[in-house]
This record gives C-alpha cells, sequence and structure tokens, in this order.
C-alpha cells in the first residue's frame, strides 16, 4: 500500500483548491522491530509481534513532516520508540516512546532548537464492543437429554434458528460463558450428569469450537465474566460440594488451573463487568 495525501488549502471564498506539490506519501505497513523513517512518507507501524524503533532522519529541513499510525492498535503492548538520531523533538535530546493503542502522530520539524514537535497526536475510536451474541449448550427439563444446539443473535437482538450440533462439542448444561479478546468467547465446566471441566471457545463468527481438555476442578454451575478488557475468569461452583476456586482466561482463550478460593463457597454464582477504572 502506498498513495500521497496531497494538502488542499480551503480558500475563503469556500473552493477548495487542488492539492498542492509534495504532501505525505503513504508507505507499506511496517511489522519489524526497527526501520528508518524519511521525511515526506508516513507510516502504518503493526507492533503486534514485537516492539519497534523507528530512526528519524539525521538532517531536516523546516517544514519537513513524518507521520505514524497504529496499524493493529497494539502499541499499548508493544510500544513505539523514536530514535532522533541527532536531531531535537520538542526541544529535548530524550527519545520519545509512544505507548497509547490507535495513536495516529504527525511530526513536523520547526527549527534546530525544537526539533520535530508533534503537530497532530490523536487516537483513534475504538472499534464498537462485541455487538452480537450467541445462546449454546442445555438441556430439556424431563429426562434430561443434554444438546450442544445454539442460537445466534443479531446486534438488534433477533435470535436466530437453531444452529445444529457441532461434533465433539460435549453436551451438556449448568455450565457458564463469557466474552475474552474483545470479540471472542468462552463456555466451560457443566454436567453430562456427571460433573465436567471442557471448554469451547467461541469465534467472532459465532462458531463453537470442540472441546478443550479438562483444566483445572471439574465441577458445574460456575459463575464467569469478562475483565481487564479482553479476557474472562470461571469462579466458584459445584461437585460433590459446594466451591471456590476461580480459573483464569487469557485473551487468547488459554484457561489457567485452579487459583484457591476467596470468599463463600457456592453454585450459581453471577459475574459481570463493571467500572472502566485502571
Amino acid at each position: 500500500m502506498s498513495g500521497t495525501v496531497g494538502d488542499n488549502i480551503f480558500r475563503a471564498s469556500g473552493v477548495i483548491a487542488s492539492a498542492a506539490a509534495g504532501g505525505i506519501s503513504w508507505q507499506s505497513v511496517e511489522t519489524g522491530s526497527s526501520f528508518t523513517a524519511v521525511a515526506g512518507n508516513a507510516y502504518p507501524v503493526d507492533t503486534t509481534s514485537n516492539t519497534c524503533t523507528v530512526t528519524l532522519p539525521a538532517s531536516a529541513a523546516v517544514g519537513d513532516q513524518m507521520q505514524f499510525a497504529d496499524y493493529a492498535r497494539n502499541w499499548g503492548s508493544n510500544s513505539v520508540t523514536l530514535s532522533l538520531n541527532g536531531l531535537n523533538f520538542q526541544g529535548a535530546t530524550t527519545a520519545p516512546v509512544y505507548e497509547t493503542n490507535g495513536l495516529n502522530i504527525i511530526l513536523t520539524y520547526v527549527d534546530a532548537t525544537k526539533g520535530w514537535i508533534p503537530t497532530l497526536a490523536d487516537v483513534a475510536i475504538p472499534v464498537p464492543a462485541t455487538q452480537k451474541a450467541i445462546f449454546a449448550l442445555g438441556a430439556d427439563a424431563g429426562s434430561p437429554i443434554y444438546t450442544s444446539l445454539s442460537n445466534l443473535v443479531s446486534s438488534s437482538g433477533v435470535v436466530a434458528s437453531d444452529t445444529a450440533e457441532v461434533a465433539g462439542v460435549t453436551k451438556r448444561d449448568s455450565c457458564a460463558a463469557a466474552t475474552y479478546g474483545s470479540d471472542k468467547g468462552i463456555t466451560g465446566y457443566g454436567t453430562t450428569g456427571s460433573v465436567t471441566g471442557v471448554t469451547n471457545l467461541i469465534s467472532n463468527a459465532g462458531v463453537i469450537a470442540t472441546d478443550v481438555a479438562v483444566v483445572g476442578t471439574a465441577r458445574q454451575t460456575p459463575g464467569c465474566s469478562a475483565y481487564g478488557s479482553d479476557k474472562a475468569i470461571f469462579a466458584y461452583g459445584y461437585s460433590s460440594g459446594s466451591l471456590s476456586m476461580s480459573n483464569l482466561v487469557s485473551n487468547i482463550g488459554v484457561v489457567g488451573t485452579d487459583v484457591s478460593g476467596v470468599g463463600t463457597a457456592r453454585l450459581g454464582a453471577a459475574g459481570v463487568g463493571y467500572s472502566t477504572d485502571l
């Protein structure tokens, strides 16, 4: 991907003039741990796999500009550092480190004293939180007959007809589920007549994956909730008696081993996220 974004002057008459010569030219996505930037270019920087150090030009003319954008919204986890290469940054020689997800920054060279200064630094509006839902698993009130059927729910709250059972998904009820990784889900534990500890990941298209082997204590009726913006937790439940242990779920859906119980042992606990405090 490359292309030049020209500067268009907005005249007092309301007419937008043709783009001026020059402008900023967008480059292909940078994924490496380092690269050297060139004045006049804009770089989408993907730090999904690593941090990145960007070396700025060793010389610059007044009015030179460069732009850097967080391609994958990962700078908060893997930062971007600007290596100043002998020039000042806002009058200082300390290399700035950017570690905000969704950041987009334009640097302009103003003079030898101040050097490069940010003339634009904004954060992209995050992608809206999960907008769809799914109901899955369960049993009828009789025998019981366990099922692994599921029903997707649209962003307007319309429940779809049954999605066929998936081979490799344990039919059960009394399980719990939560969102993880911002756009996926996980359901786990429950009973088939005997307690189980299997879990199933749910993709961002609502597809239930086959069983993941038991991690932690097999139990039914645990509570479950999302936490920390992209992770989840199972807690409490019942096996041969009420339980109080918990199991953390990472932002890639990996369930951790039992964490010793805190609070009163119980079954059927309800969990829900709250607050946006860090």
